[in-house]
């Protein structure tokens, strides 16, 4: 297909996504593939007891068609719309998954919460799931690509807003659209995409991959039945790049289409918080440890940090866990309070913690240009008079230093404490395992609480 004609793009997308087979797509990016399912499984497990879940249920259940699709990490069964709801909700809320750093996107929460949802009702091969989440990784990333930073500096959060179209084509893969259907579904994405950043710091963010995946559902099945939306959806003049981007690169979407893959962009969170926070993070745990920093004695703290970081996690007076995954200062405060940053560290307890709000108070971070997105220099002064510095190059879980599968592993079962450990090493065989498995149903049962 054409590298560089985008006047038909929408079509151009929806004529890759129905011929691809799984041997199209390299080894090597079906590895990575199945890291990033497997880190979807552990974040949707460990975010499936939230109170945003518990909420959501209580809230639309009533409302729900025929119990005929299961929840990740939750006993019951709802209609699959709300099922991919759900996923979305559980695998975002505490900002544990997958991102890639040339968009910002959490690109899998969308996708697979609605694949999932699907396939706990469905009879579906781990083949041919894998391949639907690998065609709605592509596209996602693609158009991620195409519109930032114009589209995410406009306040769009793009994990929504874009996730809705890897969902979309994702769920009509396994539907067996045709070309004219798929157009459509992109369509019918493309006029569901929403999400906005003011949302940061609440249980509304969650909402958006979410909502994406259940838009995406949603627009797959209309398409499938017939219903029409218009075709030139991704570059038309009222589209959505020229609607909801003030500058755009479409051919980014078309380039290499079919031939080269985008999964080496992704990264894994060690830490349960927004991305470019995790620098700060990661170096002041470096410090604490090098030089036993005791955080009663810490007099001032200055960081240097991306323009970036002040922009996304600015938040200083903050009194709520989930404040805490966009703050730098309480970044750098449990850093060097508690010398790490789990799930503990950004609950409400943490955040109102009297000493690490004493050093949050201390904190003061500076926008310099000439600072990484994955970089941060930390200058720890003491009451003492004695300073402790460090310039972090790249953060832990970045694509300089990513996660490695048995660090994945590792992630994924301290947030699956809810399972027998028996029933968790099954499913981490099981993800890994993903292409050979006959029925995805058996993977789904692993991912619920009770026998499997």
């Amino acid at each position: 297909m054409g590298d560089t004609d985008t006047r038909d793009l929408t079509r151009q997308v929806a004529d890759y996504v129905v011929a691809a087979r799984l041997d199209d797509i390299p080894a090597d990016a079906l590895h990575e593939a199945r890291r990033a399912l497997l880190n979807y499984m552990g974040c949707a497990l460990g975010g499936s007891g939230h109170r945003a879940m518990a909420i959501t249920w209580e809230a639309l259940a009533p409302y729900a068609g025929p119990p005929t699709a299961r929840v990740l990490g939750r006993a019951g069964q709802t209609d699959p719309l709300l099922a991919a709801l759900l996923n979305g909700i559980s695998s975002h809320v505490h900002d544990y998954d997958d991102t890639t750093p040339s968009n910002y996107i959490h690109p899998t929460s969308p996708v697979a919460s609605a694949l999932f949802s699907y396939a706990s009702m469905n009879p579906v091969t781990g083949a041919d799931l894998l391949l639907a989440y690998a065609l709605g990784y592509e596209v996602v990333t693609r158009i991620g690509d195409a519109t930032y930073p114009a589209h995410y500096q406009a306040g769009w959060h793009s994990t929504g807003s874009v996730g809705v179209f890897g969902a979309a084509v994702a769920i009509g893969k396994l539907l067996r659209l045709d070309e004219r259907q798929m157009v459509w579904a992109i369509g019918l994405a493309a006029t569901q995409s929403a999400g906005l950043r003011e949302m940061f710091g609440s249980m509304a963010k969650s909402f958006h991959p979410g909502r994406a995946a259940q838009g995406g559902y949603t627009a797959a099945l209309l398409a499938q039945r017939g219903f029409t939306a218009g075709e030139h959806a991704l570059e038309g003049p009222r589209g959505f790049a020229a609607v909801e981007s003030a500058a755009y690169d479409l051919r980014v979407i078309s380039d290499g289409l079919g031939r080269q893959y985008h999964f080496h962009q992704n990264t894994y969170k060690p830490f349960p918080c927004g991305i470019v926070i995790h620098p700060t993070i990661d170096a002041c745990i470096q410090l604490r440890r090098s030089h036993q920093i005791d955080a009663r004695h810490v007099a001032a703290v200055r960081l240097r940090v991306a323009p970036l970081v002040r922009d996304l996690c600015d938040q200083r007076d903050i009194s709520k866990g989930l404040q805490g995954k966009f703050s730098v200062y309480h970044a750098a405060a449990i850093g060097l309070a508690r010398g790490k940053a789990g799930l503990a560290e950004f609950t409400d307890e943490a955040v109102n913690d009297p000493l690490v709000r004493q050093v949050r108070e201390c904190v003061v971070a500076e926008a310099d240009a000439s600072i990484a997105e994955d970089s941060v220099h930390v200058e720890v002064r003491m009451r003492d008079g004695k300073s402790h510095s460090l310039a972090l190059e790249h953060a832990l879980g970045n694509l300089r230093r990513p996660l490695s599968d048995a660090q994945l592993e590792e992630k994924f079962r301290d947030q699956a404490t809810m399972l027998p450990a028996a029933q968790v090493d099954a499913l981490i065989a099981a993800c890994w395992q993903l292409d050979r498995q006959a029925d995805v149903r058996r993977l789904v049962d692993l991912a619920v609480p009770g026998p499997a």
